[in-house]
């Protein structure tokens, strides 16, 4: 009987497999394969990996996530231009994050010419627990102003000034909820404005396993 899935056992495969897919050949991914097509191989490829060994709830379109039972989604990225596509819920996940963990894997492909087959090389592979998902900018800059004892209209001011997706109540009800909670966790995570959260990991990859929160699994 296999045992269940857990965060702790599912970083420790993901570096499992890391490993052994960066010297896999792979003929389907060779020539000029768009990005999106290789993030859906990796992360299918993955999970197939652990249902050998795991109990674990497939995500699906309600839930928005690849292991929801987890609370993590699964991201695949090419170092070229590491970023991603989430679901877009509430300005608020920009303050107070995603609400789920990332496991991101970050490749490189290399074609072989004479076999007609790539090979992803999983340059980086890292987990960003959920607390660290807020967007880098707006989190520091809030708590500059909680630092400078700043007030509810400073903090309004400037969530107008980051162009978030919220109306006057609700900037200066998130302003309170923060007063009232002291300083923000600080995300690591560059996010852009648009209906769909557009998440970079440049700042993850170079501060992963030297800041609490983002581990550096490979």
């Amino acid at each position: 009987m296999k045992p269940d899935l857990t965060v702790e056992t599912l970083i420790e495969e993901a570096k499992t497999f890391a490993e052994a897919e960066s010297t896999h050949p792979e003929p389907t991914l060779y020539g000029g394969v768009v990005s999106k097509r290789i993030g859906t191989y990796i992360e299918q490829k993955f999970k197939a990996f652990l249902a050998t060994k795991y109990n674990f709830v497939e995500g699906n379109t309600s839930s928005g996530l690849d292991l929801p039972g987890l609370g993590v989604d699964i991201k695949v990225t090419s170092i070229a231009r590491p970023q991603s596509s989430s679901p877009f819920k509430s300005a608020r996940q920009k303050i107070f994050g995603l609400g789920y963990s990332l496991l991101v894997f970050v490749y490189s492909k290399t074609d072989d010419h004479e076999t007609r087959a790539a090979t992803l090389n999983i340059l980086h592979t890292i987990f960003v627990k959920k607390e660290r998902t807020a967007d880098y900018q707006t989190t520091t800059g809030l708590n500059k102003i909680l630092a400078k004892n700043g007030d509810a209209d400073e903090i309004v001011k400037f969530l107008h000034k980051r162009k978030l997706f919220i109306d006057e109540a609700e900037a200066y009800k998130i302003a309170g909820e923060i007063l009232a909670g002291g300083p923000l966790v600080e995300g690591y995570l560059t996010i852009s404005n648009a209906l769909q959260w557009r998440p970079k990991y440049v700042r993850v990859i170079k501060e992963a396993g030297s800041v609490k929160g983002i581990i550096r699994v490979r």
